[in-house]
């Protein structure tokens, strides 16, 4: 089964991207690879990729630079941005990698912001903080913003919230997002290289990867 199919055909995926999903609450625990280590974490069902970590994901943490490397060039306290964090493998391996950054994990889902913050305790990360969009204060810019974001949300909505927290990027900062070639992937790399500048003057778009039929794009503020 195929990344697009199994989103597709799981019912009970058909609204992670909703604040409450309708489907019942089954938690369960799986074990995973995240930072290099293998791990325990809580999953549930109304929650993207609920039973395992998922392909784009994997590709997408392959992918990106150290982030240890990223937050040691940053002058004082770092902050680093999961957009659309579900159960939370992003974050999580961001606040591993990173132990002195502040970790945004960010969704519309409130079962998954509760799933990464129990996931966050078993794992003894107390650098993340899961929140949803509204509860991230305006000030707050990013030295790396990870995501494997909603592409089934629409192009609407994907692109008015790509251009609310891109912008958010500190000079010289990097996004790394992963969509999947089936999905649009080289379109969105084209639309953001049109509609990002007026936001964020000087900005670069390119793919960086090209992965299992995924594609991640990076986005490079202006030094």
């Amino acid at each position: 089964m195929t990344e697009d199919q199994d989103r597709a055909d799981d019912p009970e995926q058909d609204h992670y991207f909703t604040a409450q999903p309708a489907s019942a609450t089954e938690r369960r625990t799986i074990r995973v690879r995240l930072a290099g280590r293998d791990v325990e974490v809580e999953v549930a069902s109304g929650v993207f990729s609920p039973g395992r970590l998922d392909l784009g994901t994997q590709v997408l943490l392959r992918t990106v630079p150290p982030l240890d490397d990223v937050v040691a060039d940053r002058a004082g306290a770092a902050h680093v941005l999961d957009l659309g964090c579900g159960w939370g493998p992003v974050a999580l391996t961001m606040a591993s990698e990173a132990p002195d950054a502040t970790v945004w994990a960010v969704d519309v889902n409130e079962r998954a912001l509760d799933l990464v913050r129990r996931n966050a305790e078993r794992l003894g990360l107390a650098n993340v903080r899961a929140v949803t969009p509204g509860d991230l204060p305006d000030d707050v810019a990013f030295a790396a913003i990870w995501s494997n974001p909603p592409i089934r949300v629409g192009k609407d909505v994907l692109h008015a919230m790509l251009l609310h927290w891109l912008p958010r990027l500190e000079a010289g900062a990097c996004a790394h997002l992963v969509v999947q070639r089936n999905l649009g992937s080289d379109s969105l790399q084209r639309w953001l290289a049109e509609h990002l500048p007026p936001l964020l003057p000087g900005a670069r778009v390119e793919r960086a990867a090209s992965a299992k039929g995924f594609r991640v794009l990076e986005v490079r503020a202006p030094a």
